[in-house]
């Protein structure tokens, strides 16, 4: 969330920024925000004053003993009740207007960082590519029918379309991706916790999803919990309302959970199989880190993320988003896509986000100053999504009327391949 404080000393960057969102007409937006926050500080001296003068008359009016007459008395009973009903008045003016300056900070996306394009120009984007690209005659979805692997009609049976039940060698591979991706994280001192998949309106708003995405997630009936759309939420929500040692820092996270999307909309072909399904899991890492830092960390999660699809052997690009693709919490983001041979065509498979202090300003995560306290920056980044990961692996590794298992999973599923 953006400081109102950092509007009136920065209005007109402040503005260019917002256009570079694709954000129509900022300065009227700009305006409103920065007239109803007038009205508050006005009404603030106002009420301060109003204060003041009842505790005058009120210490006055409890020695009335001293009253010379009884028409002083009444008069200033009377005076004190005035100034009661104008603080009532006052007081409901006044808290109408800091919603008002509330309701359009939330609704404000994050600013991008100032090396973010504002269109995606392919050649100035594409900032990495990995393996050679070729094609293969099966999609995910034809292997998961051959092999009895994954299946599409029993999850629907069970609950709809976008529930899809692993089975067999597709379960265990799946499995051995979470562990794998687990203890590559531990390894690189992500300290792995378990969240709850269930959570609350206030930590949905500490992240940005609320109000942005409120509609794309699944609400529990009682219309305050939500199940979670990523595990970035649950795991960012832990460091909620504290104040760290700067001799803590990085806080390095890791958690795997699964993940519950309504995905609105259609995407004709790109709702088929595990492109797009309701409830898929993933492995997340986020990190906590000091202003000064938190662009040396995103290059270092990015090559984490990285090194992991090369030890799969998966075909990957690495592309920084554009202005207009941010998500609504990020001011800086890398997605990083991978080969579908069956498919012919790029997946994304994880997002790396510097939210800077957009998230710790709505959720109060802080570091001690010598001369006091500042905002922490948060980032996270999937590491990784496993519906595309698997497919891409299913597509790219069959060969010879099987499918090979990459090496580095070897010891986790305990067979080289699916035939």
């Amino acid at each position: 969330m953006i400081k109102v404080s950092y509007i009136k000393n920065n209005k007109y960057v402040f503005i260019k920024s917002l256009k570079k969102r694709g954000i129509k007409f900022p300065n009227l937006l700009i305006n409103k925000v920065l007239k109803f926050d007038k009205k508050v500080r006005i009404n603030k001296i106002i009420l301060d004053n109003i204060h003041s003068q009842l505790k005058f008359l009120s210490n006055k009016f409890n020695k009335g003993n001293n009253f010379n007459s009884q028409n002083v008395y009444f008069f200033l009973k009377l005076k004190i009740l005035k100034l009661k009903l104008h603080l009532k008045v006052l007081n409901f003016e006044h808290k109408k207007n800091k919603v008002s300056v509330q309701k359009i900070l939330y609704n404000l996306p994050n600013l991008p960082h100032f090396s973010v394009s504002s269109v995606n120009i392919n050649n100035e984007n594409l900032i990495y590519n990995f393996g050679l690209l070729s094609n293969a005659k099966h999609t995910h979805s034809y292997l998961s029918n051959k092999y009895n692997i994954i299946d599409f009609s029993l999850g629907n049976k069970i609950s709809g379309s976008g529930f899809p039940v692993y089975k067999g060698k597709g379960a265990k591979l799946q499995r051995s991706l979470i562990n794998f991706f687990l203890d590559e994280a531990c390894k690189f001192n992500y300290f792995e916790v378990q969240v709850p998949i269930i959570v609350n309106k206030y930590s949905l708003f500490g992240t940005g999803q609320i109000p942005d995405k409120e509609d794309q997630m699944y609400q529990i009936s009682d219309n305050f919990f939500y199940l979670i759309p990523t595990g970035e939420v649950p795991i960012t929500n832990l460091y909620r309302n504290v104040l760290f040692s700067k001799n803590n820092l990085p806080i390095k996270s890791v958690g795997h959970t699964p993940c519950f999307r309504k995905e609105v909309g259609s995407w004709g072909s790109d709702v088929k199989a595990l492109n797009r399904i309701h409830q898929f899991d993933k492995v997340e890492i986020v990190q906590i880190n000091l202003p000064s830092e938190s662009y040396k960390f995103i290059e270092s999660m990015r090559e984490y993320v990285q090194n992991l699809l090369e030890k799969l052997k998966l075909p990957y690009r690495v592309i920084k988003l554009s202005s207009s693709d941010l998500g609504f919490s990020s001011s800086f983001t890398y997605d990083i896509e991978v080969w579908s041979m069956g498919q012919k065509k790029w997946l994304e498979v994880s997002s790396l986000s510097n939210f800077e202090t957009y998230q710790s300003n709505r959720m109060n995560i802080k570091y001690k100053k010598c001369n006091g306290s500042e905002y922490l920056h948060t980032l996270n980044a999937s590491a990784l999504a496993l519906p595309r990961i698997v497919s891409a692996l299913l597509e790219n590794n069959y060969f010879d009327s099987k499918i090979s298992i990459p090496e580095v999973l070897l010891s986790y599923t305990g067979f080289k391949y699916i035939d």
